[in-house]
């Protein structure tokens, strides 16, 4: 049986705290969060270990371009802003504004993933594979696993749309247009350690 939407004057709390089942899974959803910070913790661990061990070309210092990096760094932050609005539309049972804040995400979403794309495949063709040195090895991961989570964020918002479509504005997809929003500041948060630590990290050590 579908949970009801409280009526606007009844309702003062957010959207998606408006039923207790869907509060308690938001707070499962910091905990799937939570292990991913262990595993980006281990990946920044790991960088730091193997970013000197290079064995030859490249180098940090001559293999890092931060054109594409800054690109991708200002694609992500704003896409920030427009999941917030997104969300602050949900709020207010916006659809049409939420949906639109929505899309443009996905669209910076997905030039941030083409970007990064770009890159590993000219490194790739450049021949700077990830078995070719630790240092190589350490960078793919690290920065492949953002990657893979951005895309997988992509995909979660797109089956979002579809159900929001499908069922309209419930407790149950403002739920889960929430938990997508902290999913997204996180990979944000994530990005901006990586561009700091290995990418301004890698020109000027």
């Amino acid at each position: 049986m579908s949970q009801a939407w409280p009526e606007m004057e009844e309702q003062t709390l957010p959207a998606e705290f408006a039923h207790e089942e869907e509060s308690i899974k938001i707070t499962g959803f910091w905990m799937f969060l939570v292990t991913d910070v262990l595993i980006f913790a281990s990946l920044f661990s790991l960088y730091a270990v193997y970013a000197g061990r290079m064995g030859g070309e490249p180098n940090p210092a001559t293999f890092f371009h931060l054109g594409p990096a800054l690109a991708e760094t200002l694609l992500l932050l704003t896409s920030s802003f427009t999941v917030g609005l997104a969300i602050w539309f949900m709020r207010r049972r916006q659809v049409g504004a939420m949906t639109a804040w929505l899309v443009a995400t996905l669209v910076l979403g997905a030039t941030f993933v083409a970007i990064e794309a770009r890159e590993f495949l000219g490194d790739i063709q450049s021949g700077y594979t990830w078995h070719q040195s630790a240092f190589l090895s350490a960078f793919f991961t690290l920065v492949g696993t953002h990657g893979a989570h951005v895309t997988f964020g992509i995909l979660m918002a797109l089956t979002l749309l579809i159900q929001v479509a499908r069922r309209g504005l419930t407790p149950v997809t403002a739920r889960k247009l929430y938990t997508f929003s902290l999913y997204w500041h996180f990979l944000d948060v994530v990005w901006i350690f990586i561009y700091s630590v290995v990418y301004l990290g890698g020109r000027l050590g």
